[in-house]
């Protein structure tokens, strides 16, 4: 992944979390159960501090020339399933739709282990 495409994706993944939570505290306070609005909370901080997450990892990249393409895609696929995937059982209520859920979290989780192992060994 180009630093130029993380750094457009994780601009609009924080545009979209803004409306999202936007949407969500207004829109859909009085559709949603209290247990479904705390999901969609869930989604939306997830995806909003990944997406600054995606942006700083480019930087990091950009700026000291430091590999990290298959972390920034790790954590863009993470943002995609993870939240994308509360988003949608929220709206439809389609509840196998959760199983689904942690692929998204596990490709957060191994992106940001990808960085930490990168920039250990970019240091010694």
């Amino acid at each position: 992944m180009t630093n130029s495409f993380a750094l457009i994706s994780g601009s609009l993944f924080l545009a979209i979390g803004i409306g999202a939570g936007a949407f969500g505290a207004h829109a859909l306070e009085n559709t949603l159960t209290p247990e479904r609005l705390d999901t969609w909370k869930t989604a939306v901080d997830y995806q909003m501090w990944n997406a600054l997450g995606l942006l700083l990892i480019s930087l990091i990249s950009q700026n000291f020339g430091i590999e990290l393409n298959w972390s920034k895609w790790l954590i863009f696929s993470g943002i995609l399933i993870f939240s994308g995937s509360l988003y949608i059982l929220c709206l439809t209520g389609i509840s196998w739709l959760g199983a689904i859920t942690p692929i998204g979290g596990v490709c957060l989780i191994l992106g940001w282990v990808l960085i930490a192992i990168r920039l250990i060994n970019q240091s010694t």
